[in-house]
């Protein structure tokens, strides 16, 4: 899955941007998924919902209009990791270092506060005002060139896995900075590069995994396994556990 990151100030231009790429994507073929990060609390203190998550791992809801589900995940990873989609657009996130991102700003000011060195491009309401180029990043317009955004995102969109494993000797944000330098690709990332001995699916969604985490679940499954009748050594081995 490639991601990018739609990140700017408020009134900057972030939903329209998104909502253009995400439709130039959508006619294109691909599935596309979008985050949102909210400052106001989702879900108002004292409603039905609120009163069921206090006591629920998961509350789903049914409306006319839309249907949801609501639950807590303990960091972006498990947030992400429940999206199934050929791109993830995110609008927000600004503390997100994994993904690259697109500035929307109202102002040169706020592109270069915004900055964070993984920066591919900047749209938003800067963008309507001619200008081509902002501190060597190329200025794209949503509103009227939104298919020149979407193949921007198209062509560098990525999302690293962002545990921190050490396997390439950086930490992801910097291998992240690396990338949209062009100093490093995808192929320079051991978990995305590499074929895992151990694979875990959740949903459809591959959990990344450390070798040592991989090592700890095949010896304990194996060992297990050992001490039921019927075993015997086998070039795959392969578990689903259900719970519907």
């Amino acid at each position: 899955m490639r991601a990018v990151a739609f990140v700017g100030f408020k009134k900057s231009g972030k939903t329209t941007t998104v909502e253009a790429v995400a439709r130039v994507l959508k006619e294109r073929g691909y599935r596309v998924a979008i985050a949102k990060s909210m400052h106001a609390d989702f879900d108002r203190e004292g409603s039905d919902t609120w009163r069921f998550s206090k006591v629920a791992d998961a509350v789903l809801v049914r409306a006319h209009d839309t249907d949801a589900l609501l639950f807590k995940a303990k960091d972006i990873n498990a947030l992400f990791s429940m999206v199934s989609a050929d791109f993830l657009l995110l609008e927000g996130f600004k503390s997100v270092q994994h993904v690259p991102k697109v500035i929307c700003a109202k102002d040169e000011a706020e592109v270069k506060e915004l900055n964070d060195g993984l920066a591919v491009a900047v749209s938003g309401v800067i963008a309507s005002t001619g200008v081509e180029e902002i501190y060597g990043l190329p200025v794209i317009d949503a509103t009227r060139e939104p298919e020149k955004l979407a193949d921007l995102v198209e062509k560098r969109g990525f999302m690293l896995p962002n545990i921190d494993c050490g396997l390439c000797g950086f930490r992801c944000a910097e291998m992240a900075r690396m990338i949209v330098r062009g100093e490093k690709t995808l192929e320079d990332c051991v978990v995305l590069s590499s074929k895992p001995k151990v694979t875990v699916k959740i949903d459809g969604q591959v959990l990344p995994m450390k070798d040592w985490v991989q090592e700890l679940v095949e010896k304990t499954i194996k060992g297990m396994l050992s001490a039921m009748k019927g075993y015997r050594e086998g070039r795959r081995i392969e578990i689903v556990i259900r719970n519907d």
